[in-house]
């Protein structure tokens, strides 16, 4: 539960798999543009590839989210 909890790994995820392959742009931009032009043609493999290179991206959404939360019940 540490790791997912670990900015430095998860900002380390975002900058690694989330962008991999960084040519000739990051893969999960790729991807999303495909999906808001329609999604025409996608296999299941393209929406798995979806799910892996945006999952570092949802860690670290959550994890702003829980900050948000943290500051807001301490004061």
């Amino acid at each position: 539960m540490d790791l997912i909890n670990n900015w430095k790994i998860v900002l380390l995820l975002c900058l690694t798999i989330g962008l991999a392959p960084f040519v000739p742009e990051p893969h999960i931009l790729g991807k999303l543009k495909w999906i808001m032009g329609g999604a025409a043609g996608m296999q299941p493999m393209d929406w798995f590839d979806v799910l892996l290179h945006g999952f570092p991206f949802i860690l670290l959404i959550r994890l702003l989210f829980l900050k948000i939360i943290s500051i807001r019940t301490k004061s």
